[in-house]
């Protein structure tokens, strides 16, 4: 046993070192350093001490500065919002604790009494006007936090506990929407940058966890916040580590220098689930993996004809072509060869049982033939040359899923390289439209169509919080008019209807190329349990020990 376990430690430390001479991250390279000195030496921590390995960096404690899965799992131990969400996404009370139309434009909210920040200073409706106030103003974001705040035209502060949200149009999902925006206090965040807060100083919540320290792509620590409003946590102290290397991140599991690890790649999952030391968790997710595509530019970037010349017009904005690419994308041998099954081939943006989920739509049929035929139709007969980018640390098997995308498209003529880069250099490139052909992958905040809509495919409008991350500049006015009507409708009946008409709408332009939605999954050692979420958030609060 103790061999074993040697052995499996002395893997762990290789992956690392090998991860670091890959990388060439200073920063990185001296956190796994002192990773590799506790490993070898340090006693064990105490019983209520945590560590949880990441496989996706968080880019900043900022909490409007990225609307990033991992920033916002970080983001919730130390930042409340007006409404929390279960593992399901259903709506539960958090800094509010009631809320309420009043008329067609008019919803007040009754704040939660007691709550303190972090300091010990007390959190009031304040602090929630300053919060909507700030958004709006955080520079360089690249996806910006104003699809939450925009929909509200003013916010009246009635007294300390008590707010008034206006609309300019009924708005019936208010409450999905509060529940997306992490709270800030004025006292400690007015007049701050996003890098005061990475540096702790404006770090201030009210929460259930206290910042320690960040160290980017190395680790996050918190400690617990005993006067938290909310249940008691088990955990005094949680670090978190980014490990973005999946074998090293199951390496770290297996040496017991991590208690719990997420995004378990889907080849180590039957070893892990078969191991007694260990326990998995997973549930199917709302995340749908999907390419970006280049509707408006004629000069798009990274696309040729065979020779290496410059083409007379961009190809993905013919309807044709989009359509041939997504005929020739196999999901069903990405999701059982790549995914091992865990995942389930998509054709739209959320999965089947999802609010606004069209049964009618169905993943393109896997149709060489016919994608060769729309190409020679579309004058490309012979294909065309293009690059694929994406992060090759950010999803689960994200590298290998362009690469096997590429070689799909070869078959019909399209002679695809690839280029992927760790997700923070991706998606801040991505950001500036770098790219013509992008994988990507995004879930909902509000368990409903209306987020992904909203940010992905909606017509680029700053000012109305439209297409913050609208990567395939894609604008389509048929689209945004029932976009608009969906949001307006109270009636969740008559909403989804809208939903499923604008989804049908958008896939059949191919504005994305939908590929699958994953499942998440967690590993722990044994004696702990980690409650799943289908919004793929790995936090302490879902950890809890084996009862």
């Amino acid at each position: 046993m103790t061999n074993d376990r040697n052995f499996v430690r002395e893997r762990y430390h290789d992956i690392m070192r090998r991860s670091v001479l890959a990388t060439g991250n200073v920063m990185r390279k001296i956190g796994i350093v002192g990773l590799l000195l506790a490993a070898l030496g340090a006693a064990p921590a105490p019983a209520k001490d945590i560590v949880i390995g990441l496989a996706a960096a968080v880019t900043s404690i900022d909490p409007h500065y990225q609307n990033l899965t991992p920033n916002i799992a970080i983001g919730t131990h130390i930042f409340d919002r007006l409404v929390h969400q279960d593992e399901n996404q259903r709506l539960v009370p958090g800094l509010a604790v009631s809320w309420r139309p009043v008329d067609d434009l008019t919803w007040e909210v009754k704040l939660r009494q007691g709550v303190t920040w972090h300091d010990g200073s007390p959190f009031t409706a304040d602090d929630v006007a300053f919060t909507f106030e700030r958004v709006p103003t955080v520079v360089n974001s690249p996806s910006s936090y104003t699809i939450y705040t925009k929909h509200v035209s003013a916010l009246v502060v009635v007294d300390a506990h008590t707010l008034l949200m206006k609309t300019k149009e009924p708005y019936p999902l208010m409450a999905n929407q509060m529940a997306g925006l992490p709270i800030i206090s004025r006292k400690h965040a007015s007049g701050k940058s996003t890098g005061d807060f990475n540096a702790g100083g404006a770090a201030v919540g009210t929460g259930p966890y206290k910042f320690i320290e960040f160290v980017p792509a190395d680790r996050i620590v918190l400690v617990r916040n005993d006067a938290w409003w909310g249940p008691r946590q088990p955990w005094t102290r949680v670090t978190f580590r980014i490990i973005p290397n999946d074998s090293a991140r199951v390496a770290a599991l297996l040496a017991g220098d991590v208690d719990a690890i997420d995004a378990v790649p889907t080849t180590d999952i039957g070893k892990i689930a078969a191991d007694a030391k260990f326990a998995v968790a997973s549930k199917p997710g709302v995340r749908n993996i999907y390419l970006h595509l280049d509707h408006a530019r004629d000069d798009a970037p990274f696309i040729f004809a065979n020779d290496g010349n410059r083409l007379p017009k961009n190809p993905l904005r013919d309807l044709r072509v989009r359509r041939a690419l997504s005929m020739a994308v196999n999901r069903d041998a990405i999701v059982r060869q790549l995914m091992n099954g865990q995942a389930a081939p998509s054709g739209q943006f959320l999965p089947a049982g999802s609010m606004g989920h069209d049964p009618g739509v169905k993943p393109p049929p896997y149709d060489l033939d016919g994608a060769r035929k729309l190409l020679a139709e579309a004058g490309y007969a012979d294909g065309f040359r293009v690059t694929i980018h994406g992060p090759n640390d950010r999803y689960i098997n994200d590298d290998k899923i362009v690469q096997a995308i590429a070689q799909m498209w070869s078959r019909i003529g399209v002679k695809a390289a690839v280029e992927v880069m760790p997700s923070a250099v991706y998606f801040s490139r991505g950001a500036r439209n770098e790219f013509s052909i992008g994988l990507m992958g995004w879930g909902t905040g509000t368990g409903e169509p209306d987020s992904p809509m909203v940010a992905l495919i909606a017509t680029e409008d700053r000012a109305r919080g439209r297409g913050a991350t609208n990567r395939s500049l894609y604008s389509n006015a048929a689209f945004d008019a029932l976009l608009d009507k969906a949001l307006a409708a109270i009636d969740p009946e008559k909403r989804e209807a809208l939903y499923r008409e604008a989804t049908k709408l958008a896939m059949d332009d191919v504005a994305i190329i939908p590929l699958h939605h994953q499942v998440n999954i967690w590993a722990t050692k044994k004696g702990l349990v980690y409650n799943a979420r289908n919004d793929e958030r790995t936090t302490a609060m879902e950890l809890s020990p084996a009862k």
